[in-house]
């Protein structure tokens, strides 16, 4: 489960490390109000995809009369297939050096992995190999100071700093183990007058931990989706492309995730509709997916148990009730597959029979959509 940047930060800030200061605003005038008593600022999408700042996510704003333009021009803005419906107004730095660090899982060597990189501010995929430090941890010592101070030397930090690093680290390794995290991420790590600052930061809390947290609970949008479609008896993991999906059985799922990737498509999500999913459920979960916005749905549907006339029947419903905005592909074949089909297209809806023309097709409607 992702955590918005606001939230990873607080989370930060409880365990001794230095954020800037900032308060979430819903509105444009409580934008202003947040600049007014902190003085320059960026006004930042919160919203669960990188790279906001290249998109237009991310923008600054020095006088409260600034920051209601700046507000307007992100609030409700379509930002990577996400509408940005809030902001986090914090104190712009004046950034002398950015840094990289994390602390993640390598599920090969099955240890806890601390990276870092004196390469800060881009996304760690884009940073060559050669100055991406990885150091792995022994989970029954943990990461202890003198490993701070072995990195922060590889990094060519002054004294000072790497003992600022060395604290900080200690206390990433604390929130990825306290939390149950995947993954903590500080990027970039800056240095502002000479101390360092976490200017942006990523939380990822392994979902199979969460019944340890009953504190992150439908705190955000990924798992408000995902807590919606498992009261329908369904099977639902938010990812972060923009081609919706529905599918029945985790194997015809993942298929269906791989067809779409392999035509060069993104999947917004892995929706199992599971082996005999009424016509109620399917429809509510169709529903889900037409509420994330996303640029094209793709159901795919091989009817053994799960019938594709109900199927059908449930695809009517919601473009009958809500619409549905966006290009949609279905692909039906199995019980009542002709029926199914014959419902479809009395209602102007085509139906593929094979996954590979259907998955194709999707990619291109998203595609156009974008």
């Amino acid at each position: 489960m992702k955590q918005y940047e606001y939230m990873a930060k607080g989370r930060l800030k409880e365990r001794g490390i230095t954020v800037p200061p900032g308060r979430i605003a819903d509105t444009p005038e409580e934008a202003a109000k947040v600049v007014a008593e902190i003085g320059p600022s960026a006004l930042k999408a919160q919203v669960l995809v990188g790279g906001r700042g290249k998109a237009g996510g991310i923008k600054f704003a020095s006088t409260p009369e600034e920051a209601v333009i700046q507000a307007k021009a992100i609030l409700g803005m379509d930002l990577k297939g996400y509408r940005v419906d809030r902001l986090y107004v914090e104190a712009k730095l004046e950034i002398e050096r950015e840094l990289y660090v994390s602390v993640t899982t390598d599920r090969n060597a099955k240890k806890p992995l601390v990276m870092a990189s004196a390469a800060g501010g881009v996304e760690i995929e884009e940073v060559q190999d050669d100055l991406i430090i990885r150091r792995l941890v022994d989970p029954e010592v943990g990461v202890l100071p003198y490993l701070g101070r072995e990195i922060a030397e590889a990094m060519n930090l002054s004294l000072p700093l790497a003992r600022e690093f060395s604290e900080l680290l200690v206390r990433l390794y604390a929130i990825y183990r306290q939390e149950d995290a995947e993954l903590v991420e500080i990027n970039p790590l800056v240095v502002v007058d000479g101390h360092l600052i976490a200017a942006d930061a990523r939380l990822n809390i392994d979902d199979s931990a969460l019944f340890r947290h009953p504190e992150f609970e439908l705190v955000e949008e990924g798992s408000a989706l995902e807590h919606t479609v498992h009261q329908l008896g369904l099977a639902y993991v938010e990812l972060d492309g923009d081609i919706a999906v529905m599918a029945n059985g985790a194997g015809m799922a993942m298929a269906t995730l791989d067809a779409i990737q392999h035509y060069g498509g993104r999947p917004a999500n892995f929706l199992d509709a599971g082996g005999g999913a009424a016509v109620e459920p399917t429809a509510q979960a169709l529903s889900v997916l037409v509420g994330m916005h996303p640029k094209a749905i793709f159901i795919n549907i091989f009817g053994g148990i799960t019938r594709c006339d109900d199927v059908a029947q449930a695809i009517l419903q919601v473009r009958r009730s809500q619409g549905i905005p966006v290009p949609l592909v279905v692909r039906l074949v199995g019980t009542n597959e002709q029926k199914g089909v014959a419902m479809l297209e009395e209602d102007g809806i085509a139906a593929f029979s094979e996954m590979s023309e259907a998955a194709q097709r999707v990619v291109e409607l998203a595609g156009e959509g974008r």
